[in-house]
Parts: structure tokens; C-alpha cells; sequence
């Protein structure tokens, strides 16, 4: 039987939707979303494995001028992408601006040119009109005519199937490249610490969100239970003071929500406690870059 196995790497500007996109296509939910920009920091694979093929996506930052090393570094994830993929999914959404990263774009283009499989999603469809869409369909042909273009809304799953079986087509024949019942190359400890950074994201405004990093400094499976220790780590002790809360309700809040996230994703029940602490100018120091899992090398 012939095997078809490959690449399939997502990217584009921020919150057009890619981990929607992504956790649609793996049938997982393995990005955290949020309405946020930037939720995204690493470039987390998702692998989806039939008789006859391995689809093996990646997720990554969304495109953006960084203004600190980590963003520097979510940038490299994003450029990485673009150098092993079989096939590129670049994803823009109906209100997204063409121009806000011309450079990444034309970067997309030279691939397109050279024969890799580039396929343009146009993603949120449920939120325009038809003309508007056939008028963003023009466009986008005329600025990657090489592309394959799939209007969708990962969202509502229109199109995602349809999407799925393309991509499918377009792998090339080859073995798999990893085991066949593997879901992802991240550790459990990973996905703890997104969820946990996902509900701080979705529980605080401004910098906060932007200024944290969740580590797991201990985590024991036993028997009925997993018993997890974490920290959440902030730039400022006055973001240490919010993050916290009056009588501690805020951090409370988080790790109420975050537990429930945690026993559904382990399917075990979750003892969680979580701490904060600060560590300044974590996001500008390549030392605690590397520390938190953000190779600059």
C-alpha cells in the first residue's frame, strides 16, 4: 500500500486563527486559544496517523516586529516553518491586514515559486459577505498565484474537512516518521504549563499575560492522583500583587480553572498547587530564555 507522510507547518500574522486551525485538523486540542494576540510561543507539533498516512503539523507564533528576545525567538519558530514544510498552510482571516509583514510574506512567495505546496487559507469566513470573499479570493491569487486557496471557518469546522483530505493528496509518498501512536512531541508537562498560561491569558488584561511564565517544578503520577507544583513566574512585584489577588482570589480563580483543564487532558484526577514568584526581565534575558525552553541557539 503506498504511505504518504510530511510537513504540514502553520503560519501567518497574529490571532488569524492557527491554533483553531490547528486542533481542527488534529482533532486535539493542543494550541491554547484565546481572543489575545501572541498566544502562541513555541511551535508545537501535531501528529495525525491513518493506515496510509502520517500528517505531522506544527502550529507556530504569529508573524510579528519583536520588540524583546522572546519575541525574537517566537519569530525564529515562525521562520523555521517555512525551511522543512511539504506543504505550507499560510492562514489569514477576512479582517486580516496583507501588509502588516510584507517581508514574511514574500518569504511565503519564493517558496510558492519554487515548487513548494503553498495552500492560503482564508480562515473566519462565517464573519463576512460573499462578495467580500470572492473579492479576497481575487486578491489573494493575484499575490500568490501558485497557491491552492481554501476558504474556511476553523472555527465552525466549514471547510476543514475538505481542507484535511487536500492536504492529504498533497504529502509526499514516504514512510512515517514517527511511531504511529504518537499525538504530539511535547511532554505532559508542556501542555500543563500552557494550560495554566492559557487561563492566566483569559483572567488578566494588559501586560500580565505577556509578562508570565508558568514552570512545573514537580510533578507526581501516583496511583488515583497527580499531584503538580507550578509557578508562575512575572516581571514586576506589582504584577506579582494582581496575579495574586486580594486574599489570594485571583490565583485561586486560575488554578480552579486550570485543575479542571488538567484532569480532562491527564483523564486523572489533579491535586495543583501554584506559586509566584518574579524573575525580572525574563522575556529579555537569554539565560532564563533558554531555561524556559526558548533555544536562541
Amino acid at each position: 500500500m503506498m504511505h504518504r507522510s510530511g510537513f504540514v507547518n502553520i503560519v501567518g500574522n497574529p490571532n488569524v486563527g492557527k491554533s483553531t486551525l490547528m486542533n481542527a485538523l488534529v482533532g486535539e486540542r493542543l494550541s491554547i486559544i484565546t481572543s489575545k494576540a501572541q498566544t502562541t510561543r513555541h511551535r508545537i507539533m501535531g501528529i495525525v496517523n491513518g493506515e496510509d498516512f502520517q500528517m505531522v503539523y506544527s502550529d507556530t507564533p504569529g508573524v510579528l516586529s519583536p520588540n524583546y528576545r522572546l519575541q525574537e525567538q517566537m519569530l525564529e519558530f515562525s521562520r523555521s516553518a517555512l525551511v522543512d514544510a511539504d506543504v505550507l498552510l499560510y492562514v489569514t482571516e477576512v479582517q486580516d491586514n496583507p501588509d502588516r509583514n510584507a517581508d514574511f510574506l514574500a518569504k511565503v512567495k519564493k517558496m510558492a515559486a519554487a515548487g513548494t505546496r503553498v495552500f492560503l487559507i482564508i480562515n473566519k469566513i462565517d464573519l463576512t459577505t460573499q462578495e467580500t470573499l470572492e473579492r479576497l479570493v481575487d486578491f489573494w491569487h493575484a499575490q500568490l498565484p501558485e497557491a491552492e486557496i481554501f476558504p474556511i471557518s476553523a472555527q465552525e469546522k466549514f471547510g476543514v474537512v475538505q481542507l484535511f483530505d487536500a492536504i492529504k493528496n498533497a504529502l509526499p509518498e514516504g514512510p512515517a516518521f514517527f511511531p504511529k501512536d504518537q499525538l504530539t512531541d511535547k511532554s505532559e508537562r508542556f501542555f500543563v504549563n500552557e494550560i495554566i498560561r492559557e487561563k492566566i491569558l483569559l483572567n488578566y488584561d494588559k501586560e500580565i499575560p505577556y509578562s508570565v511564565e508558568v514552570e512545573v517544578e514537580s510533578f507526581h503520577e501516583e496511583e488515583n492522583i497527580v499531584r503538580i507544583s507550578a509557578v508562575i513566574y512575572c516581571e514586576r512585584d506589582s504584577q506579582k500583587g494582581i496575579i495574586i489577588g486580594k486574599a489570594g482570589s485571583a490565583l485561586k480563580r486560575v488554578g480552579s480553572q486550570a485543575r479542571k483543564d488538567i484532569e480532562e487532558f491527564l483523564q486523572k484526577k489533579v491535586f495543583l498547587q501554584l506559586f509566584v514568584k518574579v524573575d525580572r526581565d525574563w522575556r529579555s534575558n537569554i539565560g532564563r530564555l533558554k531555561h524556559y525552553g526558548y533555544d536562541l541557539s
